[in-house]
């Protein structure tokens, strides 16, 4: 999180949690990506925990190991990620093609960002009470918005309510961290981001219930 150590670890444990709960309720293959979800937040989540300890216990080295995992997780993982998670699941023909166009576009950027953050050094640090992380602002306001579009805009292309909601609170919580923290904008809107997965389990729970309850209607024996 983007405030404390002790709320990084509570978010990152609780988070991995349910990320391990929402895995047990995959029935196929193709739900893994998005199923992981909440667990991939909460191990970014676990990682920031570490790096405020690398502030408050002057741990240099360790700060750098820690600010580059997670600028992998912010910046390489998530473009890539979402988009293909969300595309594994969608039925729809005419949906599944324009979030195709996101994967591509997110993987680009995830691709750019990945060169600058093995060109130039990234570094972290605390500026009112959250942890900021440094890197180079190559073209950042077009990088940015085709950073959103993959990782937001693509899930509100999606047939399913629960990933459409995800995608737009996203979109929301991207807004508001953008508007109210621009400068913290990567460890704020990660944290926002890493609540909103909790979403994802509801759409595998229900979407059990559904077909718990299909079968005892075919079958009132079951």
């Amino acid at each position: 999180m983007c405030f404390s150590a002790s709320a990084s670890f509570i978010a990152g444990g609780a988070l991995s949690a349910v990320g391990i709960a929402t895995l047990r309720k995959v029935e196929n293959k193709k739900e893994i990506p998005f199923a992981s979800i909440p667990l991939l937040f909460g191990i970014q989540q676990l990682i920031e925990g570490v790096l405020w300890l690398t502030f408050r216990f002057h741990a240099p080295e360790l700060n750098t190991a820690m600010t580059y995992i997670y600028s992998l997780f912010s910046h390489v993982l998530w473009p890539i990620f979402i988009p293909f998670s969300i595309v594994l699941l969608e039925t729809v023909a005419w949906r599944k093609k324009i979030m195709w166009v996101f994967w591509v576009t997110g993987t680009a950027v995830s691709f750019y960002l990945m060169y600058f953050l093995i060109k130039f050094p990234v570094t972290s640090q605390v500026v009112n009470n959250h942890i900021v992380y440094f890197s180079p602002p190559f073209y950042i306001y077009i990088v940015t918005g085709l950073y959103v579009a993959a990782t937001t805009v693509s899930s509100m292309f999606s047939s399913h309510r629960v990933i459409y909601l995800f995608g737009g609170l996203a979109l929301l919580s991207f807004i508001v961290a953008y508007l109210f923290y621009t400068v913290a904008l990567v460890s704020v809107w990660c944290f926002f981001a890493a609540i909103l997965s909790l979403i994802i389990y509801t759409y595998f729970k229900y979407k059990t219930a559904g077909i718990q309850s299909n079968v005892k209607i075919l079958n009132p024996k079951v």
